[in-house]
């Protein structure tokens, strides 16, 4: 019996690890990342399959997808179409390349704004949630239940109280990081608040990879922010906290507040099954800045930003500046950096010294030499980690939001950029990236080049791992 039972154990093992390798293959779009998960598969009994079902499946592309559809259908929204006339020919190029992956169309009369760290964007925030009277709907990665985590807390305890329906999504991986979590201190005060795929194990739900990064605030569908930074104190630039993160985020006003707020709504109804419909908005014309909102996620089977990224540097004809914490860009990226370095476009890219997550760090340094040696340069910023996003291509086009120049943005979370054209927008991020490259040092390829050799195995065992990371 004992024999038997061992056999029937080895066959199930043998079928699990079949049948996830034959998944991988078919549904794996990274040729590395199919690899990796068939090789684990078929030579990790069970540890190997269990792994790829728990971390290595998307699980929730159909429903999302459905979800996300509502996006593109007749009348779901007023699409304040701008002309091509007003933009470059060059960018006539990228904004039919945006017409047609994002879903949204482009608006015009918008206002932006940079606000730099949590010093200037809280209280921003607060003022619009106190100002709030009909809907305010928040979305965030990382809601801390710290000194500044307890000011948002009771402002959108304050508006409940006042009559106002207030929304609040927090990633349910992102929930973790706080104790007690901000949904229960949320929900305590009368908030309508939702997990995004919270991690369960009965069922099992460990969607460690698919998470919800997107940051949006709207207020009574009039003003919106958006950009890179979560809720808590360690935003607070200029504080004695070692933990702190340098960033920047967005104030927006507008038609394109409509869109922010549609996409909330999507989210919304996708945690909550509720309809998304039935909120008014406010956005009248407000400024001079053409704007469009791009999301992303594994809900899309097109690479949507990955694509509108490539066309931005594609389009440059004078100077791309990049900004992102984290850099490991596909390959389709560093050919397109590559080739506008060698037709004499000057690229920058501008990443932190300090990383938070070190052995992005480490996979980011060991490619490094492709960019370098074509002529792109590449500046670190000292510490503290600096957690800003930003794209300014030839002082007319500017990407603002939440995701990275990563896997994990382009292909895993759930992400939301805005593309602005507005030449006043761009300069002012241009003058933002001057001022960063002053205290910022230049990397060389000869000190890439020279890493020991330990660290350039380290370097290198981390790169393997970026179709994971």
């Amino acid at each position: 019996m004992g024999d038997a039972l061992l056999w029937v154990f080895v066959g199930l093992c043998a079928a699990a690890a079949v049948v996830a390798a034959g998944h991988a293959l078919l549904n794996k779009r990274d040729p590395r990342a199919a690899l990796g998960w068939i090789g684990a598969s078929l030579t990790l009994p069970l540890i190997g399959p269990l792994s790829y079902f728990f971390f290595g499946i998307n699980r929730i592309r159909t429903r999302a997808k459905t979800l996300s559809s509502r996006r593109s259908q007749p009348g779901s929204q007023v699409t304040h179409a701008v002309s091509r006339e007003v933009l470059p020919p060059e960018f006539s190029e990228l904004a039919r390349i945006s017409d047609a992956v994002s879903g949204y169309p482009m608006t015009t009369g918008n206002e932006v704004g940079i606000l730099h760290n949590g010093e200037e964007a809280y209280p921003s925030m607060l003022r619009e949630i106190d100002r709030a009277t009909s809907h305010l709907f928040l979305s965030t990665y990382i809601f801390d239940t710290n000194r500044t985590g307890r000011e948002f807390i009771d402002a959108l305890g304050r508006a409940v109280d006042r009559g106002v329906e207030v929304r609040v999504i927090v990633d349910g991986v992102g929930n973790l990081d706080s104790h007690p979590p901000a949904t229960s201190l949320l929900a305590a005060r009368g908030v309508n608040v939702a997990n995004f795929l919270p991690p369960r194990l009965f069922p099992p739900a460990v969607h460690i990879n698919l998470r919800n990064h997107r940051k949006i605030l709207v207020s009574d569908g009039r003003v919106a922010f958006t950009g890179g930074m979560n809720i808590g104190d360690r935003h607070l630039a200029h504080s004695d906290n070692p933990d702190r993160v340098v960033d920047t985020h967005f104030r927006l006003c507008g038609p394109v507040v409509r869109q922010l707020q549609e996409l909330f709504l999507e989210d919304w109804s996708f945690v909550t099954g509720q309809d998304p419909r039935g909120f008014p908005t406010n956005s009248a014309e407000a400024g001079n800045a053409e704007c469009r909102a791009i999301a992303e996620g594994p809900d899309e089977d097109l690479d949507k930003l990955l694509s509108v990224l490539v066309g931005a540097v594609s389009a440059a004809r004078r100077r791309v500046a990049i900004m992102t914490p984290y850099f490991i860009p596909p390959r389709e990226l560093v050919g397109a950096l590559q080739a506008a370095a060698l037709r004499g476009v000057e690229v920058i890219i501008v990443l932190p010294a300090k990383n938070n997550l070190p052995f992005v760090h480490w996979a980011s340094r060991n490619m490094l030499w492709e960019v370098l040696q074509h002529g792109v340069r590449v500046f670190l910023q000292p510490p503290p980690f600096v957690h800003s996003k930003l794209l300014v291509v030839d002082g007319h086009y500017t990407q603002i939001g939440s995701a990275n120049v990563d896997p994990r943005s382009l292909r895993l979370n759930f992400e939301l950029v805005v593309e602005v054209y507005d030449r006043d927008f761009a300069r002012t991020v241009d003058r933002h990236f001057a001022a960063v490259r002053k205290h910022s040092r230049e990397v060389t390829l000869a000190e890439v080049d020279g890493r020991s050799l330990p660290v350039r195995i380290r370097d290198g065992l981390a790169w393997l791992l970026t179709p994971y990371l």
